[in-house]
């Protein structure tokens, strides 16, 4: 769980990579370790070697939705916090097995604003919230992605 530096680990998991390495680069300037994955598959290899704090998830990825990665993330690891979002509206099917198996996870609708996603997080972690400061919008890039403004994931 959280790293030697007392860093919680955060994994975030999106078939767009824009938003998934948005959102991560979001996560990573307030502190937190964040790996980015846009496929869920990869991510569940990942967790068993390095189990998260936070798992924040798209629920519509192809090979295995955010919900079943979800599950089985809260089988194996009970105290990792689960923040799904997604785009589409047809997901209650989903939701209500997951629920029906005994799993309730929120699920916040794209375009989701990155301060509501970093309350959340702070929120699950027991955390004080980020400044305002922090939170403004500016853009991102890092050597390997191009710019992506962060006002709005979606």
């Amino acid at each position: 769980m959280a790293d030697p530096q007392g860093k919680h680990r955060i994994f975030v998991v999106d078939d767009e990579p824009a938003i998934a390495f948005s959102l991560g680069e979001v996560l990573r300037r307030q502190g937190f370790e964040v790996t980015s994955f846009t496929d869920p598959l990869k991510a569940l290899e990942a967790i068993h070697i390095n189990t998260p704090d936070f798992l924040i998830a798209d629920v519509v990825m192809p090979g295995m939705s955010g919900i079943e990665l979800a599950i089985v993330v809260r089988e194996a690891y009970p105290t990792c916090m689960v923040l799904l979002f997604s785009g589409q509206l047809a997901i209650s099917q989903m939701l209500q097995a997951a629920k029906e198996s005994g799993h309730d996870f929120e699920v916040l609708s794209k375009p989701v604003p990155p301060e509501q996603i970093l309350a959340k997080v702070f929120n699950g972690l027991g955390l004080n919230s980020p400044t305002p400061a922090a939170r403004s919008g500016h853009q991102i890039s890092s050597p390997d992605q191009p710019d992506y403004p962060i006002e709005s994931l979606d």
